[in-house]
C-alpha cells in the first residue's frame, strides 16, 4: 500500500542551479535551441521561468550521442554548474547524463530558438500553443498572471470578498444586441456580458466583492481593442459616498498592481524592456471638460455628443501627459442616455450620469460608477427606457428589499496587460484571443 503526503517545497530552476556553483543539479526542461561547435554544443534548456545554458562535450553523454539531441526534446540533465559570465544567468551546466523523456516527431514550425521570433498574428494565433513556449510570449501572460494577482491580493487586503458568478443568464446584464443567444434545454438564455448583477446582489451582502472571470460580447469589431471574450477585473463596493470613492479604490489598486509586478517579475519585465507607469494623483475631469479641453488644446471639435472616439481618448490621454505628467485620466459624467439602466443619474443634472471611464495611454481600460440603489427609482429608469420591468424582477428585488448606497467598475484585463506592456493588438494580450474570425485553437 502506497500512502500520499505533501509535495517537496518548489523551488525556481534557475535560482536554484544559480545557488550551486561548483556543485551538482538535476532539472527538467526542454531542449530550446542546440548550437554546435567543433567539439561540444551548447544546450540552451528552457525551464519554467528561463533558459539556461549547458555544455555537452564531446560526441557522447553516456549513451546519448550529440547529434542526436535536437530541439524541442524534453530531457532529464545533470551536471555541474559553473560560473561563466557571458551565460544569460552567469553560469552554465556542464553534463554529465542525460536522460531523453520525450522527443518531437516534426521540425518545429516557427524559430522559437531565435531571441525575438517576427511572427505576424497571422502565423502566430493558429500555433499559440507552441508559440506560447517562446520566452518573449511567456513574459507576457506570467506579466498578466501577476496583475490578476496583484488586483486579487489588492482586493483582499481592502476587505473584499472574492466572489465567481454565473456566466449563463437569462437576461443581459448591458441590453442591446451584443449578446451571444444560446439554448438553455429549451429556454433561451445568454453569455454574460458582465457579472453586474451579481456583483451587485452580492455586494448587499458582503458589502465588498470582486471577481476576476469572463465576459462575453457579440459586437462586430474586427479592431486591435477589441474581443468578444476577455477577462474582467470587478469589484463593487457597498456603503460608498459617490463614484469617487471607486475611483480611489482604484487608484490604490493600480498602484499596489504596479509594485506587485516591480517585485514578482523583474526576469519578465527586463525581457520585455517594460516601461510600467508611475502613479501619483490621477486627474479628473467631467465629460464636458474633456470635450473643451479638445477644443482648446487641440482644435478638436468633437462630433460624438454621447461617448469618447479612440482618437478623443488618445488627446485626452496626451493632455493628462503633458498637463499633469499622468498616463491615466478619469472621465466622469457621460450623458445618462448611453450609459446603462443601473447607473444613478446626477441629482443635480440627471442628464449626467454618476459615471466614469478611466484612460490609460491612450485607450479606455475601465469603466464604472455609482449605481442606483433605490427602487422607486431604478423602476423609473426601467420605464423611461421603455423595459419590461417584468423581466428584471430578481434584480430588482435587490432595492425593493434595501439596498446601500453602491458602485464599483469592470477592467479588461488583456486591455490593462496591452498597454501596461505598450503592446500593439489586444491579440497579443489574449493566449487563445476569441473574435469574430477565431475558435480555435
Amino acid at each position: 500500500m502506497e500512502f500520499i503526503s505533501d509535495p517537496k517545497q518548489y523551488t525556481d530552476t534557475v535560482e536554484r542551479a544559480a545557488a550551486s556553483i561548483g556543485k551538482e543539479v538535476t532539472f527538467r526542461g526542454t531542449v530550446h535551441r542546440v548550437r554546435d561547435m567543433s567539439d561540444f554544443s551548447f544546450l540552451i534548456v528552457r525551464v519554467e521561468r528561463g533558459l539556461i545554458q549547458c555544455t555537452f562535450q564531446g560526441d557522447a553523454v553516456g549513451d546519448i550521442q550529440r547529434a542526436d539531441v535536437k530541439d524541442a526534446m524534453v530531457v532529464e540533465v545533470t551536471g555541474t554548474v559553473h560560473e561563466e559570465p557571458r551565460a544569460e544567468h552567469g553560469f552554465e551546466v556542464v553534463l554529465r547524463a542525460i536522460r531523453i523523456l520525450a522527443k518531437p516527431y516534426e521540425q518545429l514550425p516557427i524559430p522559437l530558438g531565435k531571441k525575438y521570433m517576427g511572427l505576424s498574428l497571422d502565423v502566430d494565433l493558429p500555433l499559440r500553443p507552441i508559440s506560447l513556449r517562446h520566452p518573449v510570449k511567456q513574459a507576457v501572460f506570467r506579466i498578466q498572471g501577476a496583475i490578476a494577482d496583484g488586483f486579487a491580493e489588492y482586493m483582499l487586503s481592502q476587505g473584499f470578498t472574492h466572489i465567481h458568478t454565473p456566466k449563463i443568464v437569462s437576461a443581459g446584464a448591458e441590453g442591446g444586441a451584443n449578446i451571444f443567444k444560446l439554448d438553455y434545454f429549451g429556454q433561451q438564455a445568454y453569455l454574460a456580458q458582465s457579472p453586474q448583477f451579481y456583483k451587485q446582489y452580492t455586494a448587499g451582502v458582503f458589502g465588498r466583492v470582486f471577481e476576476i472571470g469572463n465576459v462575453y460580447r457579440a459586437e462586430r469589431h474586427n479592431t486591435s481593442r477589441h474581443l468578444n471574450e476577455y477577462i474582467g477585473l470587478d469589484f463593487e463596493m457597498a456603503y460608498i459616498d459617490s463614484m469617487y470613492d471607486v475611483m480611489q479604490m482604484e487608484t490604490g489598486m493600480l498602484k499596489y498592481v504596479i509594485s506587485y509586478l516591480q517585485a514578482h517579475c523583474k526576469p519578465e519585465l527586463a525581457l520585455l524592456k517594460a516601461d510600467l507607469p508611475v502613479i501619483g494623483e490621477i486627474p479628473t475631469v467631467t465629460f464636458d471638460e474633456a470635450k473643451q479641453i479638445m477644443l482648446d488644446k487641440f482644435g478638436h471639435k468633437s462630433k460624438n455628443r454621447y461617448d469618447l472616439n479612440p482618437d478623443e481618448e488618445v488627446m485626452l490621454c496626451k493632455w493628462a501627459k503633458e498637463a499633469h505628467g499622468s498616463e491615466f485620466v478619469f472621465v466622469t459624467h457621460f450623458p445618462s442616455s448611453k450609459r446603462p439602466f443601473y447607473a444613478m443619474d446626477d441629482p443635480e443634472n440627471p442628464k449626467y450620469a454618476l459615471s466614469f471611464d478611466l484612460l490609460f495611454r491612450g485607450l479606455e481600460i475601465t469603466t464604472g460608477g455609482q449605481r442606483i440603489h433605490d427602487y422607486a427609482e431604478q423602476i423609473q429608469k426601467l420605464e423611461d427606457r421603455k423595459m419590461d420591468v417584468s423581466l428584471f424582477e430578481s434584480f430588482t428585488m435587490l432595492h425593493k428589499y434595501g439596498m446601500p448606497p453602491h458602485g464599483g467598475l469592470g477592467i479588461g484585463l488583456e486591455r490593462l496587460t496591452m498597454q501596461m506592456l505598450n503592446l500593439s493588438n489586444v491579440r497579443d494580450a489574449s493566449m487563445f484571443p476569441r473574435d469574430m474570425t477565431r475558435l480555435e485553437p
